[in-house]
């Protein structure tokens, strides 16, 4: 994680550096908004990572491998969309759960579905898609990405499996 943070700063740096010249006196209120942001966030963040690490100690490690794990085959590929399509909320919440999920020994395949599931069917997402977009945009949609999730994590395993 230490690469990825200081890619992050670095970032953080430039563009604070870039407003600084170009928007003189707006750098502040860059620093304010993002702050804002991760105050909003941060509660949510903070129980992501709590769900995360108790499903790691919750979950025996036999149950994890038997229905999620490597082994699981495409069993474990399903649960991983099913689960993965009824998780709420945004990347703060699902990509802390992955991780842990991944920790605990789940399987690629399985969490490539669990994703795709999450960001492809989105259970949670589909009353406010309804109601912007209409029913017949969400059955096409939902009728034209509803094998992706489970195909993805068939791929994700093989690629894994290849490259033990």
């Amino acid at each position: 994680m230490l690469m990825p943070t200081l890619v992050m700063a670095l970032i953080a740096l430039a563009l604070f550096i870039a407003v600084h010249f170009q928007k003189p006196g707006q750098d502040m209120q860059g620093l304010r908004s993002g702050m804002k942001m991760m105050i909003e966030i941060l509660p949510l963040l903070l129980f992501a990572f709590v769900v995360a690490g108790m499903i790691q100690v919750l979950i025996p490690r036999e149950a994890i491998n038997r229905w999620v794990g490597q082994e699981s085959g495409f069993r474990g590929i399903l649960i991983g969309t099913v689960v993965g399509a009824f998780t709420p909320g945004g990347p703060y919440v699902s990509m802390p759960i992955a991780a842990g999920l991944l920790r605990a020994g789940v399987g690629v395949g399985t969490m490539v579905a669990y994703l795709t599931g999450w960001s492809l069917w989105a259970v949670s997402r589909l009353p406010m898609e309804v109601g912007m977009m209409g029913w017949r945009f969400t059955a096409i949609r939902l009728a034209t990405t509803f094998f992706f999730p489970p195909i993805a994590g068939w791929m994700a395993q093989r690629v894994a499996d290849v490259w033990k």
